[in-house]
């Protein structure tokens, strides 16, 4: 609240600066305008005074016009200075051009020929006649016309013979009315009116007609002067009601404010009097003050616009001071968050790497129980084919032994070739025993290294090899649609052939008590991978078929297996980055399983 007050009182003085401050400019400016026109009128009188002032004296240094003055009974004479005078004011443009001879008598003139001639007039008591008779120079005169009622400016100069005696003199009327037509043009910027007053006050020219003829100094209780009546005859001369006010600041000593009453109202002046060349005459300047209104609202108006550009910046500025100090309040705020957060995150974080210490472990462990698994079932399966094994290898054993007791008989006979002949026999059946044992050696081993580039081909044929060394496979029909080009793929040869071991034995298993056994291996190309089909014509597999991969679930009987196998074999895969997958046949009874591993080229 209480910067609402401070900015209330700030505004009113913002308001009251700038009223005073455009009243000061606007009452300069308006000074500064009637200043102008007063120089500019100044010197428009100016320019008609020295226009003509040196008239009279060129027209009294004329022969004819000093003898008139000598014979002003000479009708000859006096009729050639009419025509004369007439002919000059012609050539001059004035009103009026006549000669007086020392008395003020006027003996020839311009309008000689009309009913108000000034010939047989006396104007001695005019003071443009008497101030040149006194001071030998030319006098200059302003008035209205006793014949005429117009106003004018009298130019008077004496007339000398050959000696300095002054013989008379000679005068030229001009009219004012071209003056005041000159304040009409449009030199005022402003509504200004113009007054030229005499040595007494009155106005004998004014841009306004209703200001002519009034008196400027005087007041209406005081009467007009002797001079003033005389110089404007038939002229009530009544004072202008001016009311002084006081002068604003910084206006120069020549102007003043005045208030003009008239018609029941009044009107505000800026009044400048400026004094005129060469005479008594006073040039006042009247310019209207409503611009100073004008120039006031002005600078309200800036002021205004100053004030709420100021008040929004500083609202602005204390709203920024505010928001950052609540920014740096905030900031510190957070500083001890973030030191807050970081010992939890520093605590977690250790607490994390001790739980993925452990995690690791566990999963080595795991990898390790895996491994063990894996060499646990391929035991397993070692042990279930032991059987098989030990059928195919007492058949050689016993036909080893048939040969060597007749080897012997022969040598008692000495039939040498028959002995040689048992011989080769008994060799080939060590080396059919050798190869058996031999595959069976390389399938209970461990893997020795990570996926490389590896002939699926290999991998089947040698899980054929183990498959067909056991017993359960006398009579089934297995067939291998071996490629002729190497499969490369990626993985590896003894746990790509344990999982074929795998679909192989549980084939083999799935076709017991069929008439017609069979099963068949076919490779193929699938979107960048080859997939291996293994088919049997067996009962099929349970509805849920991937039940069928969790550990121990299994349909077999204990002798047969504890239901590892396809989970194992599921690993295997997906470590190898394949895939596992069995379904029943659409084609016919049975069940296929499809493994699935990436493409390799040789060269890679």
């Amino acid at each position: 609240m209480s910067y609402r007050i401070g900015a209330f009182f700030v505004f009113v003085i913002t308001l009251a600066v700038s009223w005073v401050l455009g009243g000061w400019v606007g009452y300069r400016q308006v000074e500064q305008d009637g200043l102008e026109e007063s120089f500019r009128y100044r010197q428009l009188v100016g320019n008609e005074l020295n226009r003509y002032l040196p008239i009279p004296e060129l027209m009294a240094e004329h022969p004819l016009l000093a003898a008139a003055l000598s014979s002003p009974d000479d009708p000859t004479t006096i009729h050639q200075a009419n025509e004369e005078m007439q002919r000059m004011a012609t050539i001059v443009g004035s009103s009026d051009v006549y000669l007086m001879d020392t008395t003020g008598l006027t003996i020839a003139a311009n309008n000689y020929q009309q009913a108000d001639s000034f010939v047989g007039r006396n104007f001695a008591f005019r003071p443009y006649f008497f101030e040149a008779m006194e001071s030998g120079h030319s006098a200059v005169y302003f008035a209205l016309g006793l014949m005429s009622n117009v106003r004018g400016l009298y130019f008077s100069h004496p007339v000398r013979g050959k000696g300095p005696e002054i013989l008379g003199i000679v005068t030229v009327k001009v009219l004012v009315h071209e003056l005041e037509s000159q304040w009409q043009r449009p030199g005022s910027l402003r509504e200004s009116e113009m007054v030229v007053l005499d040595e007494a006050g009155v106005s004998f020219l004014a841009s306004k007609p209703q200001w002519l003829y009034r008196d400027f100094t005087r007041s209406a209780e005081e009467a007009p002067g002797e001079l003033s009546r005389q110089r404007y005859p038939g002229r009530d001369l009544k004072p202008v009601a001016l009311d002084y006010e006081d002068k604003p600041p910084g206006l120069s000593g020549s102007s003043e404010t005045v208030r003009v009453r008239e018609n029941g109202g009044g009107q505000e002046y800026l009044s400048i009097r400026t004094p005129l060349p060469r005479l008594d005459w006073t040039l006042q300047v009247m310019v209207s003050t409503r611009s100073v209104i004008w120039a006031r609202l002005g600078f309200v108006a800036g002021g205004m616009a100053v004030f709420f550009g100021g008040f929004l910046a500083w609202l602005y500025l204390r709203e920024r001071y505010r928001r950052e100090a609540e920014l740096a309040l905030r900031g510190e705020q957070l500083e001890l968050s973030v030191a807050e957060r970081t010992v939890d995150l520093e605590r977690s974080n250790r607490k994390l790497l001790d739980e993925i210490r452990e995690r690791e472990r566990t999963q080595s462990e795991l990898r390790e129980t895996q491994q063990e698994l894996i060499q646990a079932a391929k035991l397993a399966v070692l042990g279930q084919m032991s059987a098989g094994l030990n059928h195919e290898m007492s058949q050689p054993l016993t036909a080893i032994q048939t040969y060597a007791r007749n080897s012997r008989r022969f040598l008692e006979k000495g039939a040498a070739d028959m002995v040689d002949a048992n011989l080769s026999e008994i060799v080939l059946l060590c080396d059919k025993m050798a190869e058996l044992t031999r595959q069976f050696k390389v399938f209970a081993r461990k893997s020795e290294g990570p996926p490389t580039i590896v002939d699926f081909r290999l991998s089947v044929d040698a899980s054929l090899k183990i498959i067909t060394a056991q017993k359960s496979s006398a009579g089934v029909d297995i067939r291998w649609a071996r490629p002729e080009q190497p499969v490369f793929c990626h993985g590896d040869l003894i746990r790509i052939e344990q999982v074929m071991v795998n679909l192989l034995a549980n084939a083999v298993q799935a076709v017991e008590g069929e008439e017609q056994p069979e099963i068949t291996i076919e490779v193929e190309e699938k979107e960048g991978s080859w997939c291996c089909l293994v088919r049997d014509n067996g009962s099929g597999l349970p509805a849920n078929t991937e039940q069928i991969f969790e550990p121990f679930f299994t349909t077999k009987s204990v002798k047969q297996g504890l239901g590892l196998g396809l989970s194992i074999s599921r690993q295997i895969a997906d470590a190898l980055g394949g895939r596992l997958t069995g379904r029943n046949r659409n084609d016919a009874p049975g069940a296929e399983f499809e493994f699935t591993l990436t493409k390799r080229e040789a060269t890679e």
